[in-house]
């Protein structure tokens, strides 16, 4: 898994979204923050989170979606139930991803971080593969930003206490530690 000099990885199916802009000058990213998302809440599968990240979700395509209807967000990358990678973002851009958010008293973390969407939610457990692709990404940006190379790896919970609970309670921290670990270990 590698990522090119534009900041697409290559083993990511890429879905462009509007929903970006340049980092701040000399801004570069220095943290990598895990979410949850699943659309309509607690479904899996479906074209719904490329829908939303590209602006082109129907509000008649769920009562769900009328809520949100207008909301113009994005993440870097989505790793799918099956492990499967969409990227929406180059990384060296800023995805809308965090919203108000502080890591370390630094506050607008959208400025200094990689966002990375698990399709799940705070009630299911996620996939095996799902770590696994996960962890694979999280070495590809290790080895591709110099900046990421030993980045803390949080919850979008952890920058955004009280407001927001993803990649919530269901989300195996050590089994993701295991596997940076191991690879970092030569396992």
């Amino acid at each position: 898994m590698h990522i090119s000099p534009q900041g697409w990885l290559d083993a990511a199916r890429h879905c462009p979204s509007p929903n970006r802009d340049p980092r701040p000058p000399g801004c570069l990213p220095e943290l990598i923050v895990i979410h949850a998302m699943s659309l309509p809440p607690g479904e899996f599968g479906g074209p719904w989170i490329d829908h939303l990240f590209t602006n082109r979700l129907d509000p008649g395509g769920h009562p769900y979606f009328v809520e949100i209807q207008g909301l113009r967000v994005s993440a870097h990358l989505l790793v799918r139930r099956n492990g499967a990678l969409v990227q929406y973002v180059p990384f060296h851009e800023r995805a809308w991803h965090a919203g108000v958010s502080c890591y370390g008293g630094r506050t607008r973390c959208n400025d200094f971080s990689v966002g990375i969407e698990l399709e799940g939610s705070d009630a299911h457990p996620f996939e095996p593969g799902q770590y696994t692709a996960l962890a694979a990404v999280i070495r590809a940006l290790r080895a591709g930003y110099t900046g990421l190379a030993a980045a803390p790896v949080v919850g979008h919970a952890d920058i955004a206490p009280g407001r927001k609970t993803d990649p919530g309670p269901r989300f195996d921290w050590g089994r993701l530690h295991h596997l940076l670990d191991g690879a970092a270990a030569g396992d």
